[in-house]
């Protein structure tokens, strides 16, 4: 049976005694468990707004929404609201790869450069010499597709203290008004920031992936994404670019200040990625989506690449996303280690064994998952036939709300089933 939506006032509650560890590895949901933490995020000025979908054993068994999706107007959250998911995107892109992938129109240990020949010449930063000019040499090995899909290809991604870091922010090669070729073009002529296939690091390799669609195809990325992923899984609300009629559904995002207050971001911040004359559609970010448009997505990821009679992946390409794909030398891994321990399959941090701390975020050995930028979170957990949408819109990413909504789900003691 369906639960019925039922909206939480964001009112004020009183704290309640820690629930007892797990005493199984399977998972029971408790919703009031969840109501209360979701009142509380609320109560708390974490969030102005909140949406959290579970499928279980074949059936949705709790939604529910908290707060408003515009506080001032005192609009609520629906099922039809439109969310901003940034990096949730990426295992989307990464499915739409992977189908290409199974079609044999690609190998992951090939050199990125047989595609995208711009990506033959790059160079590895070294360091900066007596006179403060950088030392560039030829890497070791090329950058290899499996790299782009796991971040180890060396390629940055924001801003920061680094020479790369620097020139990527001079470049700006994700300009919303680049194309990916652009985009694709001048992430090439950036220093790598270290040998391929040594590190972890974050980056904007997706970006490249949907490049590498648009090559392999022919087809726009945005097209592509919607002929083969998007609506053969019936999610018809999500889209890069979305129709001006569609802004009145977009949830406000809101952004917290020093003093930890929120107060609501411009409207240009849910738009920018969204403008139908934008020229870049990246693979990293930009889709706009709804709760249940997502689940969609999640449920085919649990389901083995299938959903509703649909294939869209084969279920053993399914297991290698969701497979650790960094080798145990990769030990430099950025903050990685920080959503749990575990390691990194494809566009999805992988879990590989229980909780090691009590500060650890809750979760089942076998899970994956991804966040966005918004701090909104999706997990999908086949040992417990689980999936989980968590949708927020708020600013800076506060990876604490994704510990307490998982400790809401499984409850503050559960360690789930031994892993490796």
């Amino acid at each position: 049976m369906v639960t019925a939506a039922v909206a939480l006032a964001p009112v004020a509650v009183t704290a309640v005694a820690a629930p007892a560890p797990a005493a199984s590895a399977k998972v029971t949901i408790d919703p009031a468990r969840i109501d209360r933490m979701l009142r509380d995020m609320i109560a708390k000025d974490r969030v102005a707004g909140a949406s959290v979908v579970i499928w279980k054993d074949g059936r949705e068994v709790y939604y529910r929404t908290a707060g408003y999706a515009d506080r001032e107007a005192k609009l609520p959250i629906r099922r039809d609201s439109l969310f901003q998911v940034f990096s949730m995107t990426k295992p989307v892109t990464g499915v739409g790869l992977m189908r290409l992938w199974e079609e044999g129109r690609f190998g992951l240990d090939e050199p990125v450069a047989k595609y995208l020949p711009e990506f033959g010449a790059v160079k590895v930063f070294q360091g900066l010499d007596a006179a403060g000019q950088p030392i560039l040499k030829t890497p070791d090995r090329p950058i290899l597709i499996r790299d782009l899909v796991r971040h180890s290809s060396g390629i940055g991604y924001w801003d920061g203290p680094t020479y790369p870091e620097k020139v990527l922010a001079k470049v700006d090669p994700l300009n919303v008004q680049n194309t990916l070729a652009d985009a694709s073009s001048k992430l090439a002529t950036i220093p790598l920031m270290f040998e391929p296939g040594t590190q972890w690091r974050y980056s904007a390799a997706v970006d490249v992936q949907a490049r590498l669609i648009e090559v392999l195809t022919g087809m726009p990325f945005e097209a592509y994404m919607h002929r083969n992923v998007l609506r053969p899984l019936r999610m018809k609300d999500s889209a890069w670019t979305q129709p001006e009629a569609n802004f009145a559904r977009a949830v406000k995002a809101y952004r917290a200040g020093a003093d930890g207050k929120l107060a609501p971001m411009p409207e240009a911040d849910f738009r920018k990625l969204s403008f139908s004359d934008r020229k870049l559609t990246m693979g990293g970010a930009g889709l706009t989506t709804t709760i249940d448009d997502y689940m969609r997505f999640a449920r085919m990821m649990l389901n083995q690449g299938s959903l509703d009679g649909v294939r869209i992946l084969k279920p053993s390409t399914v297991r290698l996303m969701a497979t650790d794909q960094l080798d145990p030398k990769i030990t430099e891994r950025l903050w990685l280690g920080d959503k749990g321990n575990g390691g990194f399959g494809v566009d999805l941090f992988v879990r590989k064994g229980q909780p090691k701390s009590a500060s650890e975020n809750r979760g089942a050995t076998g899970e994956f998952f991804w966040d966005g930028a918004w701090s909104t979170l999706f997990w999908v957990d086949p040992f417990n036939n689980m999936a989980v949408v968590f949708l927020v819109q708020r600013d800076p990413f506060d990876g604490s709300l994704h510990h307490d909504i998982r400790e809401a789900v499984y409850g503050r003691g559960y360690l789930g089933p031994k892993g490796d």
